[in-house]
C-alpha cells in the first residue's frame, strides 16, 4: 500500500531503502515525484542561457536518478544535500559536452557561465549594465580574464555564416560572402613548380654552383676552389642560373 493511500508519509530513507534493496519501482517513482521540484529549482539557475528550461529539467532529472542510485542513508546525510551537487554536476556536464558549438577549455566555460550570472545579478543591483572592472571584482579575477570569458561566450552559439550582415535588410549580403580573399599561396605553389622545372633543365654545373652558394653558404672564391674555376667564372655561372630562375618567376 502506498504512503498516499495509507495516509502516512513514508520517510525518504525508507523509500530509498525499498528502491535500492528491493528494486521497488513505486518507491523510486515517489522519490522522483518528491524531489523533481527540487531538481527543477536547480535547473532554473541556468535559465539565463539559451537552453530551453524543460531540456535542463530533463538533465537535472537524470542527475536526480543518479543520486538515487548512489545515495547511502547510513552515512547520515540528508538526501537533498547529496543530490544537489550531483544534479548540478550533471547540468555542468551538459553545458560542457553538448551546449558549446566549439571546443572551449573547461575552466573558460565555467568562467563564461559565472560571468553571465554575475552580469545579470549586478545589472539588477545597480540598475545598469556593470562595467568590466566591476565584473572582475565580483568574480575575483583580472580584467583580462573577464574580457577573455566574454569573448569565449560567443563560442556557445556562434553566428551562422549564412546570416545577413545587416539583420534588418532583406537584400543584405551573408557573412560568408564578406569573408575570404585571394590566397597568395596558390601563386607560390605555381612559382615553385616552375622553379623546379627550370632547376631540372639547368646544366649540372650551374645547379652545383647555386647549391654550394645558397645551400652550403660558400663564398664565390670557395666555390671556385672546389670546382676548379676562377671566382669571376663562378660569378657568371651564378648570374646565369639566377637569371633563369627569375625569368621563370616573372612569367607567372
Amino acid at each position: 500500500m502506498s504512503s498516499a493511500l495509507s495516509g502516512q508519509r513514508v520517510s525518504d530513507d525508507e523509500l530509498i531503502e525499498r528502491y535500492q534493496q528491493r528494486n521497488d519501482v513505486g518507491a523510486r517513482s515517489e522519490l522522483v515525484e518528491r524531489y523533481l521540484p527540487f531538481a527543477r529549482k536547480l535547473a532554473s539557475r541556468y535559465s539565463y542561457t539559451d537552453e530551453p528550461l524543460e531540456d535542463l529539467v530533463q538533465v537535472a532529472a537524470i542527475g536526480l536518478m543518479g543520486a538515487l542510485e548512489r545515495f547511502d542513508p547510513s552515512r547520515g546525510a540528508k538526501f537533498s544535500s547529496f543530490a544537489a551537487p550531483t544534479i548540478l554536476g550533471e547540468l555542468k556536464r551538459h553545458f560542457r559536452d553538448k551546449g558549446w558549438t566549439l571546443h572551449v577549455p573547461r575552466d573558460l566555460q565555467e568562467r563564461a557561465l559565472a560571468l553571465s550570472r554575475a552580469s545579470e545579478r549586478l545589472a539588477n543591483e545597480l540598475g545598469r549594465s556593470p562595467t568590466v572592472p566591476e565584473l572582475a571584482d565580483a568574480l575575483r579575477c583580472s580584467v583580462e580574464q573577464v574580457l577573455e570569458a566574454s569573448e569565449v561566450a560567443h563560442s556557445y552559439t556562434p553566428a551562422s555564416l549564412d546570416a545577413p550582415v545587416v539583420a534588418d535588410e532583406q537584400d543584405s549580403s551573408s557573412l560568408v560572402e564578406m569573408l575570404g580573399h585571394d590566397d597568395d599561396a596558390f601563386d607560390l605553389v605555381e612559382r615553385r613548380i616552375l622553379t623546379q622545372e627550370v632547376w631540372q633543365d639547368m646544366p649540372e654545373l650551374e645547379r652545383e654552383v647555386v647549391a654550394l652558394r645558397f645551400a652550403r653558404g660558400l663564398t664565390q672564391r670557395e666555390i671556385g676552389q672546389r670546382i676548379g674555376y676562377s671566382q669571376m667564372h663562378v660569378s657568371r655561372l651564378l648570374r646565369r642560373a639566377l637569371a633563369r630562375i627569375l625569368a621563370a618567376r616573372d612569367e607567372t
